[in-house]
């Protein structure tokens, strides 16, 4: 082998060796994130509920306050319902029924009821569900979401949404900004609903977290790539002597 040849070789291994090993240091710390993630969810999750006025102040903190777990008393306006386009937690598509609730103190706060097949969108198909009284909610605060060019845009007009557009939402359920509506929505847990709809408890609460897998994968294909660049070194240099 010329030394040339050898330079070329050797610069390209180096480079493939630090793209490798960067990958999975990189995979090593989303393993991390997302393992600090997982705990700071099951501690939220494990939590009394918060009343409506302490989680408006925990969210006017501008800190991240998904998933702490807040109890709320009032009625729903349930002809003013949006639908958010979901899929449920056993893979069924279908959609997330999300509707206003004014507590007993006068605020509002859009409530993420849980899950209804597309045969059960229409209100009328689930008439018992569209409960008149005063009812209590426990559900988990999740923040508005951002569109991306990976999801459809949200259709106000056709009430079909993509995406949890707090702001847009609440402005199609109240035109003209006439109410205030808290800057967060809450996913209902699983409770007792006339008639089965929708269903709560729709959270995803489990995360994967498969990083160290993938971390593994890089470092053995890195360890795969100086095998095998030490292996052509070594014929290469072994053939002329033979």
């Amino acid at each position: 082998m010329q030394k040339r040849e050898l330079i070329r070789l050797t610069v390209v291994t180096l480079i493939g060796l630090a793209v490798l090993i960067s990958l999975g240091v990189w995979q090593l710390q989303r393993f991390e994130w997302k393992e600090s993630l997982i705990a700071r969810i099951e501690a939220r999750t494990a939590r009394a509920p918060l009343t409506l006025e302490r989680a408006t102040e925990i969210a006017g903190e501008r800190r991240n306050a998904s998933y702490f777990p807040v109890r709320v008393t009032g009625s729903f306006h349930h002809a003013r319902e949006r639908y958010l386009y979901a899929f449920s937690l056993d893979g069924q598509p279908g959609w997330h029924v999300i509707t206003p609730l004014e507590t007993v103190d006068g605020n509002v706060v859009l409530i993420d009821r849980g899950f209804v097949p597309n045969t059960l969108r229409d209100p009328s198909t689930r008439a018992l569900g569209q409960i008149e009284d005063v009812e209590t909610v426990i559900g988990f605060m999740r923040s508005s979401e951002e569109a991306s060019i990976f999801i459809p845009d949200n259709d106000s007009k056709t009430n079909q949404w993509f995406s949890r557009d707090l702001s847009a939402m609440a402005s199609s359920m109240f035109p003209g900004g006439t109410v205030q509506v808290s800057p967060f929505y809450l996913e209902a847990k699983a409770s007792e609903v006339p008639g089965g709809w929708p269903q709560g408890g729709q959270t995803r609460l489990e995360l994967n977290n498969k990083h160290l897998q993938y971390a593994l994968i890089w470092f053995g294909l890195a360890l795969c790539l100086v095998v095998i660049y030490g292996v052509y070194i070594w014929g290469a240099y072994r053939r002329p002597r033979s």
